[in-house]
């Protein structure tokens, strides 16, 4: 069983390291960080588990990949760039994503499986309960993919 406070004593630890360092961009990244994991906690007044910290570095990251959106279409690239900068701190602590080939992979085994449990193969109508098994199996075998490219496999699976 991992510690619930493992991922903040480590982030304490590498903020006092860059700080040393005087790296002042890693070191407010890592603040961040700190900070979204500790306001999450006060929120469900209880430890984060290592899934909940997860999620919330999920979550920072796609804050930021907006934030990315928006910086480009308003003529901002230096502030775009700065977001960019910190997703890659911010994955630093995150399980390694799939690559696409992997997770098409994934994907295809997993409906697979659900074929052989439903005793037919899934169509479109099935998507939901698709996605659902695809994201648990991530979840249990301690991956990552973006959402929106695991919806698109598992749409490509279920109609071809």
């Amino acid at each position: 069983m991992i510690d619930p406070g493992a991922l903040a004593a480590q982030i304490t630890k590498l903020t006092v390291e860059s700080m040393k360092a005087r790296n002042s961009e890693r070191t407010g990244t890592l603040r961040l960080i700190k900070s979204a994991l500790m306001n999450k906690a006060v929120e469900r007044n209880a430890s984060l588990t290592p899934a909940e910290e997860q999620q919330t570095l999920i979550s920072m990251i796609k804050q930021r990949r907006d934030s990315i959106e928006q910086f480009t279409k308003g003529n901002r690239p230096e502030l775009a760039a700065k977001e960019a900068a910190e997703i890659v701190i911010i994955e630093e602590f995150l399980p390694k994503a799939l690559d696409e080939a992997g997770l098409a992979e994934f994907v295809t085994a997993t409906l697979a499986e659900l074929e052989a449990s439903l005793g037919h193969k899934p169509g479109m109508k099935d998507m939901g309960q698709s996605m659902k098994a695809v994201q648990a199996k991530l979840q249990a075998a301690g991956m990552r993919a973006d959402g929106r490219v695991v919806s698109e496999l598992v749409k490509k699976g279920l109609a071809g």
